[in-house]
């Protein structure tokens, strides 16, 4: 087992492809589709990694992210941010809440496995 992530994503096209790639290679996953509950949602899975899209019905990736950066037991959760939007300033916003990993859409599944293998060893 190579441990849990959580895969916060509304679109289901990747939210498959993802959970199948990382199934494959021995991950736990658990899907989430909206930003409404995604914090609710994370506090409940407790994953050893978090894949986080930014634009999420309800509240967006950055939003989250910084919500969990603001609670002590999260502070230290690797998290690969996913979005389509991949210019600096989306990096920039990405970092500034907290980001572990950022990656563009789209993304191979090896860079995606290359990511969580790297978050899950820091």
């Amino acid at each position: 087992m190579t441990g849990h992530v959580l895969v916060i994503e509304d679109e289901p096209n990747i939210i498959e492809a993802i959970s199948f790639v990382l199934s494959r290679d021995g991950w736990r996953v658990d899907t989430h589709a909206n930003g409404v509950d995604a914090v609710e949602k994370v506090r409940e899975k407790s994953p050893d990694v978090l894949i986080l899209d930014v634009m999420l019905p309800g509240k967006s990736g950055y939003d989250i992210l910084r919500e969990l950066r603001e609670d002590d037991e999260f502070v230290a959760l690797p998290v690969l941010m996913l979005t389509a939007r991949g210019q600096n300033r989306d990096r920039e916003m990405a970092e500034r809440a907290g980001v572990s990993r950022f990656m563009t859409k789209p993304f191979s599944n090896a860079e995606v496995l290359e990511a969580l293998h790297a978050l899950k060893a820091t």
